[in-house]
């Protein structure tokens, strides 16, 4: 067989073999991922923290009042809801029993005062006595035992009148003692405020919380013309915040609303919670909306900004990879390729960016995609944003 003949045989063959080969190659092969990019910008960053738990909108002012001594609620005077002023009686205990000790203590008083006059009125008519026996004596007219005598009476008599007095003093001082007492069944709002709670009905029996029990309130009063938020910080950050800082506060009641506000305390402790994180407690002003009705019980979430870089190159906090690194589509190869970056300050949406990137260069976001790792095939997305 010649040359030319087993060309025309084996060539055909060959071609179609390598066809074949060509086919499964490109059938087979990976396809790229398509990832999507984020054009580096310029823009503010801050070094933010954040609270660890769910802080709440508290009071300036809230008592929660019982009376001193428990008994039967004979007055109520509020309702929940209603806004009281400050002194204004609220409520009111069975005290009869104190009111017959304070009108029999009263009686002593005047007693004890009448007294007084009869005792005095003979004290002055002994010393009067004393001074003419006196005269008497100079005189001659009467012995020097005689003015003695008569002298002697006279302080006795005086000593008996201040006795008088002081005891009417003391009569005073028991009416005291029993208006005392009944303030120890009674509640006056100490300041203007709105009433959110009464525990009990009128007849019921009241029972104060003793030391160590958990006995709820008869009333607690709320002033809601000032609001704080207390929020529980990690105990790591503690010593960045400092009070002044400025903050950002976000209501779940408000879910569209950004409020500034500043930290007017830090408390000087670590809160130790089984089970939980250590944590400080972190109270926060806050500027109210108008026109919203703010309750207190909210829950709030804060975010402190320690500083802050302005016009600075900066990438999405989620696209950094640890140890550094951001991913880059080369666009000669189409292959995903790492970039090693240093970093400034940052928080959990955006990272400041001091080497390795400049502004206008494009970064892979979506990390978090299949088969999105270095040396992969990639395509960018058709709809991947500009910014």
């Amino acid at each position: 067989m010649n040359t030319s003949i087993f060309l025309r045989r084996i060539l055909p063959a060959v071609f179609l073999v390598a066809l074949l080969i060509g086919a499964f190659y490109w059938t087979t092969r990976t396809k790229p991922v398509v990832v999507v990019l984020k054009t580096i910008d310029r823009g503010t960053v801050e070094s933010t923290v954040v609270n660890t738990r769910a802080g709440t909108v508290e009071a300036c002012q809230r008592t929660r009042l019982s009376t001193i001594m428990g008994g039967r609620i004979e007055y109520l005077g509020v309702k929940e809801g209603d806004r009281v002023k400050k002194g204004q009686l609220l409520m009111k205990l069975w005290n009869d029993d104190q009111k017959a000790q304070q009108s029999l203590a009263e009686a002593q008083r005047t007693v004890s005062a009448q007294r007084v006059k009869e005792v005095c009125s003979t004290a002055a008519s002994a010393l009067r006595e004393a001074e003419r026996q006196t005269s008497l004596r100079v005189k001659g007219y009467v012995s020097e035992a005689r003015e003695d005598a008569a002298r002697s009476e006279a302080v006795a008599r005086a000593a008996a009148c201040e006795t008088a007095r002081a005891d009417v003093a003391q009569a005073a001082a028991r009416v005291g003692v029993t208006r005392v007492e009944q303030t120890r069944t009674t509640l006056y709002a100490p300041f203007d405020g709105t009433v959110a709670k009464i525990v009990g009905e009128l007849g019921e029996y009241s029972t104060p919380s003793p030391p160590g029990v958990p006995t709820p309130p008869a009333i607690d009063l709320i002033d809601e013309s000032c609001l704080y938020i207390k929020a529980p910080m990690d105990e790591v950050d503690a010593p960045k915040i400092t009070v002044g800082l400025p903050v950002r506060v976000s209501l779940d009641a408000l879910p569209k609303q950004s409020l500034n506000g500043k930290v007017r305390r830090v408390a000087p402790y670590v809160l130790a919670v089984e089970k939980q994180a250590r944590t400080v407690d972190v109270e926060v002003d806050f500027e109210r909306p108008a026109g919203v009705n703010m309750l207190v019980g909210y829950s709030a979430d804060v975010e402190i900004v320690l500083s802050g870089n302005q016009n600075v190159v900066r990438v999405p906090t989620s696209a950094l990879i640890q140890g550094g690194r951001v991913m880059v589509l080369n666009a000669d190869s189409g292959l995903l390729e790492e970039r090693i970056v240093k970093t400034g300050i940052a928080n959990w949406e955006f990272t400041e960016i001091v080497e390795g990137l400049t502004e206008g260069e494009r970064i892979v976001i979506s990390l978090e995609r299949e088969g999105v790792k270095v040396g992969a095939r990639a395509t960018a997305a058709a709809d991947a944003p500009a910014k």
